[in-house]
């Protein structure tokens, strides 16, 4: 009888979960709550953990970390370095924190006590140029960096960024084909799989099925052919499939080849049938709502379809956008110190 009895309440709790759920989607996202800071800093770092604690980097050396929703922050300068651009940061929790900076010094710093002191962990060469990170688990994650010698510059690290070494074998990269770091999210590391969009004269999404050991490439539909054209974000959706985002940043009104979605089984690409507004920096999977969302500096926009129709947020620009670890929250960060979370 008890167990009855339990499994009769796990059956209703369960239902009463699923129903809850579906109650709480929501038909669109609202706008954005633009939050102040205390930085005139451009933001192209952003590493939310739930909708109060949230860290972001950028220009100048600059860290930010709220841990009250946005309402007060602690900042500033990663190690005294005020003429770096951190634009890569991973955030685990409330202290600890890794920064990735673009341009020279290439480094990677770490903080274990909420920023106020920094730690050097790696230094690449004079020549490197440092565009994104992305873990795949609470100790593993990877940095992407522009080609060397006709190589992706791909980074590891097993123990929280503690030390780092290049991947098994690195991925070859076409003459002119780059990464960005407009937004740091052109690299998508989930499980054992890694994902790489790139640009330049080639646009290109990068495969690895198995943490770096093996690499197969895929050509994309994306504007190419410049050096300020391709790739400049992706995420992923779940059951292979990863949405990309990008354009040129020199032309952000154009539309053409700034969108699409990647079905690994099939190995195709489906592009959108009504794009996003521009160029768009930076995208995200919001799966609490089951949405995406795609940021630039001339505005936002929002599907409800995996990316096959899109529809304007506001004209609020930005740089990168990123969801909360442990909740159903969206924040995204740019220009000026500004950060914000999605209304919904």
């Amino acid at each position: 009888m008890i167990k009855r009895n339990l499994l009769a309440l796990s059956l209703l709790v369960a239902l009463f979960s699923c129903k809850n759920s579906e109650e709480n989607l929501a038909d669109s996202p609202t706008g954005w709550d633009i939050l102040e800071t205390p930085v005139e800093s451009s933001l192209r770092g952003l590493a939310p953990l739930t909708s109060e604690i949230a860290w972001a980097s950028g220009s100048k050396g600059t860290w930010l970390r709220t841990i009250d929703g946005g309402k007060t922050w602690d900042h500033g300068v990663v190690a005294g370095l005020d003429t770096v651009d951190f634009r890569s940061i991973h955030a685990f929790d409330a202290l600890t924190a890794i920064v990735v900076s673009a341009g020279q010094p290439a480094v990677i710093y770490k903080t274990l006590d909420g920023g106020q002191n920094w730690e050097l962990k790696h230094q690449e060469n004079e020549l490197a140029f440092l565009d994104g990170i992305s873990f795949s688990s609470p100790t593993r994650g990877f940095v992407i960096g522009d080609p060397s010698e006709g190589k992706w510059t791909i980074l590891q690290t097993a123990n929280q960024g503690n030390t780092w070494y290049p991947v098994d074998s690195l991925p070859g990269a076409a003459d002119g084909e780059a990464a960005f770091a407009a937004s740091a999210t052109s690299l998508q590391a989930e499980g054992n799989e890694l994902w790489l969009g790139t640009g330049g004269t080639e646009s290109n999404l990068h495969f690895s099925k198995d943490m770096g050991a093996t690499w197969e490439k895929h050509k994309t539909p994306f504007i190419q052919g410049e050096s300020s054209q391709g790739i400049f974000s992706i995420a992923s959706m779940g059951k292979g499939e990863i949405i990309a985002v990008g354009g040129d940043y020199l032309n952000e009104e154009m539309q053409e080849g700034i969108a699409g979605i990647f079905v690994s089984s099939k190995k195709e690409w489906i592009k959108p049938q009504q794009g996003p507004g521009g160029y768009r920096s930076g995208v995200v999977y919001f799966s609490q709502q089951k949405w995406l969302i795609a940021v630039g500096p001339a505005g936002s926009d929002y599907s409800v379809d995996g990316g096959i129709n899109w529809q304007p947020i506001s004209e609020d620009g930005f740089h990168a956008v990123k969801m909360g670890h442990a909740d159903g929250s969206v924040w995204a960060s740019g220009a000026k110190g500004k950060i914000a979370k999605l209304k919904y």
